[in-house]
């Protein structure tokens, strides 16, 4: 299942395509519906605590705690993140770190995000089965889809240990992996409008009784067909030098044109002043 987003930032301010990794989300309010959902609710740990509030079986998102997270863990500096842009939205990857904490982490899940979240959106964690799980609103209209197989564990500090590593991973796709990408290819997102859909993610883990696993790219593939393309990244997890699990993240581009190494230097370098002044404004504060 695939949505497709139209996000057109101005130039002097874009220099990422939006994706669906990061819907359009304003102080949402989230309510687990399913109670034997509810029952199993850990409390997230102090790693999340910063970045949402809950009261009366709800949680939300303010637009500091999405920005921050979005910065400060995931490193992903997208203005569309920012406290103050008109059409801010949380991070889809706060999404997905919510999602195992109150869900817990099963030995193979798979995330497929279906569709737009606007600000004011009550959702909750819908249980279809024991291996499918999705987001909602309460017209039961689905946001995200979740299958998962095999074992669960509610273990917080893994689960802590796993969302940190592969949303470090996940916020590294631009400029690191995504330019050189693009360049072998001699194709880029258009800077004026760019495009870039978070369709799917999907996690493997050969066992679940491991306690610190890191995240690491094993391979890169970029398909390209007119103005459209995919980029698929898998990535593994290690614990102590084993590979103890596998990964897959898939985005769709639209709006493609020739590279031009002007334009994608211009990117990278508003990127990186971007994570400058951040740093400049924590140190103020």
């Amino acid at each position: 299942m695939q949505t497709v987003a139209y996000i057109f930032l101005p130039r002097e301010s874009s220099f990422l395509a939006v994706s669906l990794a990061r819907p359009i989300i304003v102080n949402i309010s989230c309510r687990i519906f399913d109670s034997s959902i509810n029952e199993g609710i850990h409390k997230l740990g102090m790693f999340l605590e910063s970045y949402y509030s809950e009261q009366n079986g709800e949680f939300s998102f303010t637009r500091e705690q999405a920005s921050h997270f979005a910065k400060k863990i995931a490193g992903d500096f997208n203005p569309i993140h920012d406290e103050d842009n008109k059409r801010f939205c949380v991070p889809g990857d706060l999404l997905f770190s919510v999602v195992l904490s109150k869900a817990g982490l099963s030995q193979k899940m798979r995330f497929d995000f279906a569709g737009m979240i606007n600000d004011g959106v009550a959702l909750g964690l819908e249980q279809k089965s024991d291996s499918e799980l999705s987001m909602v609103d309460e017209k039961g209209k689905e946001y995200l889809h979740i299958t998962r197989e095999g074992d669960v564990t509610n273990n917080q500090a893994l689960i802590e240990q796993v969302t940190k590593s592969y949303v470090q991973f996940s916020g590294m796709n631009f400029p690191h992996i995504m330019v050189p990408l693009m360049e072998s290819k001699q194709i880029m997102i258009n800077p004026a409008r760019p495009l870039v859909i978070y369709e799917s993610m999907e996690l493997d883990f050969e066992r679940l009784d491991i306690t610190a696993p890191t995240v690491e790219l094993t391979g890169s593939d970029i398909d390209v067909d007119g103005k459209r393309g995919s980029v698929t990244l898998k990535f593994c997890f290690k614990e102590n030098g084993e590979v103890v699990g596998t990964g897959r993240k898939r985005m769709v581009m639209s709006g493609l044109k020739p590279y031009c190494q002007d334009d994608i230097d211009d990117l990278v370098n508003r990127f990186n002043q971007r994570k400058v002044d951040f740093s400049a404004l924590l140190a103020a504060a």
